[in-house]
């Protein structure tokens, strides 16, 4: 589904001016990082917001919680219609206690990023943006991860905004089906359009690196590249990215196989766990 700029997405705000919504925002680079600061500036067009982020970077932390250490939130900025806090937990930590402790109410959408980088195809498993996303989900909550593909810290945001805020606006009026958020990926540079697509099948190739320190014991720094497997693919978020559109992927937290339970059910396997 290819959706021209000029077609974007119809907004349906209709009297969506007069209501002010309660947002909780998050990220896994931290509360410093700019890409929340630009998500933050399109969100509070909506109403309330509440910040609740990671103290510093959280990248790769997908849905891990904190169990055997101490929470800790300081609050770092209050102002006419925003809040904003930080942690030193994991984005979905951010998640849980923002909902649970810091705000007064449930919040009306959970909005994560934007993140320094894509979290397109199989990224989505180990991603902190997603994962916090998928958490506001697990509350009943429609939820959205942003992400843009440039990892550095002076990326500009610029140009995602009004695609931000047409999708937010979307969301705040048609809302997302039951187990669903949105996992939406830009490109860097001009955008040609907007495609609602699915995740491409691929795999991060991983390298270690081995290093020694001074004391002569060997340590590892983890590289490598993203294989896609199916480049040739044009209904893929990494077809679109790399053709310079917008991938909005609908994404659910039911991760159960039902055609292989099908499948499965015509196992032959015995009450006392012998084949014969």
């Amino acid at each position: 589904m290819f959706i021209q700029n000029s077609q974007l997405i119809v907004r349906k705000v209709k009297n969506m001016a007069d209501k002010k919504f309660n947002i909780l925002v998050t990220n896994d680079d931290g509360y410093r990082a700019p890409g929340i600061r630009a998500l933050v500036e399109v969100v509070k067009e909506f109403g309330n917001v509440t910040v609740v982020a990671p103290d510093d970077s959280r990248s790769g932390m997908s849905n891990a919680i904190t169990v055997y250490s101490p929470l800790r939130v300081k609050k770092i900025k209050e102002e006419e219609n925003l809040t904003v806090y930080k942690c030193n937990g994991t984005p979905v930590d951010c998640v849980k206690i923002g909902i649970s402790e810091l705000m007064d109410e449930t919040p009306d959408l959970l909005v994560s990023g934007i993140n320094h980088g894509a979290n397109s195809s199989v990224s989505v498993l180990y991603s902190g943006t997603m994962g916090a996303a998928i958490e506001g989900t697990i509350h009943g909550i429609d939820s959205i991860g942003f992400s843009l593909c440039d990892y550095s810290k002076s990326a500009n945001f610029e140009h995602t905004k009004s695609y931000i805020r047409d999708i937010v606006s979307n969301v705040l009026e048609e809302g997302l089906s039951q187990n669903i958020s949105l996992n939406v990926n830009f490109p860097v540079g001009d955008i040609k359009g907007v495609t609602v697509c699915r995740q491409s099948r691929g795999k991060w190739m991983e390298e270690f690196e081995k290093r020694q320190d001074p004391a002569k014991r060997s340590y590892y720094w983890l590289t490598g590249y993203y294989q896609d497997f199916e480049p040739e693919a044009k209904d893929t978020d990494s077809y679109a990215l790399e053709n310079g559109m917008v991938a909005i992927t609908p994404i659910t937290i039911d991760m159960t196989a039902y055609k292989e339970m099908e499948r499965i059910k015509n196992w032959n396997i015995s009450l006392n766990g012998t084949n014969k």
